[in-house]
C-alpha cells in the first residue's frame, strides 16, 4: 500500500515500491506500462501485476539497473504477431517479446538521460489462451512473463541448455517470492 506526503509516509510511484528487505536500498527500474489493445481492458490488474512482478525481479537480479528505464507494451496477437515477423522473422504470434536497449555509444548525450533497459510486449490473446489451457490464474501467467521478458532485457537467455536452466531457476526464485507456483514444473521452456 502506498503512503502518502499528508500522513508522513514516504510516496511511492507504481513500480518503484520498495520491500523492507535487505535489498530495499537499491534503485528499482521505472516501467511504463502502455496498453495498446483492447483486450486488456478485461484485466485491470494488469498493470499492477507487471509493476510488481519487474519491482521483485530487480529487487532479486545480479545486474546493474540503476535509475534505468523500461517499457512493457499490453498489445494483442496481431501486434505481437507483426512485431515477432518483423523483428524475428516469424510469421506469428508469441506470448512475450523483449527488445533489450542497445548500449550508449560515445560521448554527445546529456549525463542526465535515464538509461534504458529497453521494451517488452505482450499479447492479450496468446497470455490468455496459455493461462486457460493451463489451467493457471491469469496475473500468475502475466507475472510469469513479465519475470521473464525482464530478464531478457538485463542479459539473459535460454538459448544454450546451461543458460537456459540458469534462467529458469532464476524465474523460480522471483515467482517464488511473487507467491507464483513453479511454471515449469508441468511443462517446457517458454520460447
Amino acid at each position: 500500500m502506498s503512503g502518502s506526503a499528508a500522513d508522513g509516509a514516504p510516496e511511492t510511484i507504481p513500480g518503484r515500491e520498495r520491500n523492507s528487505g535487505p535489498m530495499a536500498h537499491l534503485a528499482l527500474p521505472l516501467t511504463e506500462v502502455l496498453v495498446v489493445a483492447v483486450g486488456w481492458q478485461a484485466e485491470p490488474e494488469a498493470e499492477a501485476v507487471i509493476h510488481r512482478a519487474i519491482a521483485t525481479a530487480a529487487e532479486i537480479v545480479d545486474a546493474d539497473i540503476g535509475d534505468a528505464e523500461l517499457a512493457v507494451m499490453l498489445t494483442d496477437d496481431a501486434g505481437i504477431r507483426t512485431l515477432n515477423c518483423n523483428w524475428r522473422g516469424i510469421d506469428k504470434p508469441t506470448n512475450v517479446l523483449s527488445f533489450p536497449a542497445l548500449p550508449p555509444t560515445g560521448a554527445g548525450g546529456p549525463d542526465e538521460a535515464p538509461r534504458m533497459l529497453g521494451d517488452i510486449a505482450i499479447a492479450y490473446e496468446t497470455t490468455r489462451r496459455e493461462a486457460d489451457d493451463e489451467q493457471k490464474p491469469f496475473d500468475h501467467h502475466l507475472g510469469h512473463l513479465a519475470v521473464h521478458g525482464f530478464l531478457h532485457l538485463v542479459g539473459y537467455d535460454h538459448e544454450a541448455d546451461g543458460d537456459a536452466e540458469r534462467m529458469e531457476a532464476l524465474e523460480r526464485r522471483i515467482l517464488a517470492q511473487l507467491g507464483i507456483p513453479d511454471p515449469y514444473a508441468d511443462r517446457g521452456r517458454m520460447d
